[in-house]
């Protein structure tokens, strides 16, 4: 049964990471809508797509036990302010011609993730994966001190999703329903903006073209379905194992942004994301050796011989 979560958690984080690496392009079409009127489409129409979800896949039982639990609920408002902070710091990046800095974000993820993991969860770290945390913080501190600029961008969108991933897998509950209530405690607050308060040339959903209003609608789509798979992949996976898949995404950020987007990698970036790439290569190859160590002391166990750990 761990065999098959964990070929099942592997599935959902592959689907996950592809879907947002190409996710730029597809908010590239809105870059007429501002940022913040993106997010709470993205909020409304992902709402209503979970409703449709649920109800398709009669799990609305589902949803009752986690309105049972009160602490689950005020956490998921915890969750819901960080994915929504995350969503909407993506979109202004990639709207404002930022492409580089949010795939540096999403380069550090996996190393943050680690980080907590070892800080929150008891996960231990591995010598190779001290090397990668101390490569990406130093790429950081080089940036600063050389250069005198932060990541800013790049930083939020790293600690806003790592701490939703962390949270999201103490709450422990399900992908549907937890993307159900993180999107209900959201869209009072859209709800508002859009249709009180936000008074740009786009926001008047009547006056818009067909085409666009469409565009808009499934930003629902393309926020819910990556969403649910990391969730549903946080489950089934370790936290410092889910990492090894997140470099998926920001690659082909980093590709759209400057084969398609003409986006310049600046001298600053290119020392941050030197130290960022370097401090990845020591985590897959960590990854790739503690893998073949756990395969050959499996292996050892079923002939009866003793096992020897290798940290």
């Amino acid at each position: 049964m761990d065999a098959k979560r964990t070929r099942q958690g592997v599935i959902f984080a592959f689907i996950a990471y592809f879907i947002w690496g190409l996710a730029p392009a597809y908010f590239k079409l809105l870059k007429q809508v501002p940022a913040e009127e993106i997010l709470t489409h993205r909020v409304i129409w992902s709402f209503f797509f979970m409703l449709l979800l649920l109800s398709l896949s009669r799990s609305w039982g589902d949803v009752r036990k986690v309105f049972a639990m009160p602490r689950k609920v005020c956490m998921l408002l915890i969750t819901a302010l960080l994915v929504g902070g995350n969503w909407l710091l993506f979109i202004w990046a990639i709207n404002h011609n930022h492409i580089l800095e949010a795939s540096l974000g999403y380069f550090i993820n996996p190393l943050v993730n680690v980080l907590l993991g070892m800080l929150f969860l008891g996960e231990r770290f591995r010598r190779l994966q001290w090397v990668a945390v101390v490569l990406a913080f130093a790429g950081v501190v080089v940036q600063l001190w050389v250069f005198g600029s932060l990541p800013i961008i790049g930083i939020g969108i790293s600690l806003t999703f790592a701490f939703y991933g962390l949270l999201r897998k103490k709450i422990a509950v399900d992908a549907q329903s937890g993307m159900l209530i993180e999107t209900l405690w959201l869209l009072p607050a859209a709800g508002i903006y859009l249709f009180f308060i936000a008074h740009s040339a786009t926001s008047n959903l009547a006056a818009n073209p067909l085409s666009l209003d469409l565009l808009l609608a499934a930003a629902g789509i393309i926020t819910t379905i990556p969403l649910l798979c990391f969730t549903a992949a946080t489950s089934r996976l370790k936290f410092s194992t889910l990492g090894f898949f997140q470099y998926i995404g920001p690659t082909l950020m980093f590709l759209l942004a400057v084969m398609f987007y003409g986006e310049t990698v600046k001298p600053s970036q290119l020392v941050t994301f030197a130290f960022i790439w370097g401090g990845l290569a020591f985590f897959i190859a960590d990854a790739l050796r503690h893998q073949r160590q756990q395969r050959i002391a499996s292996a050892t166990a079923e002939k009866g011989l003793p096992s020897q750990t290798v940290n």
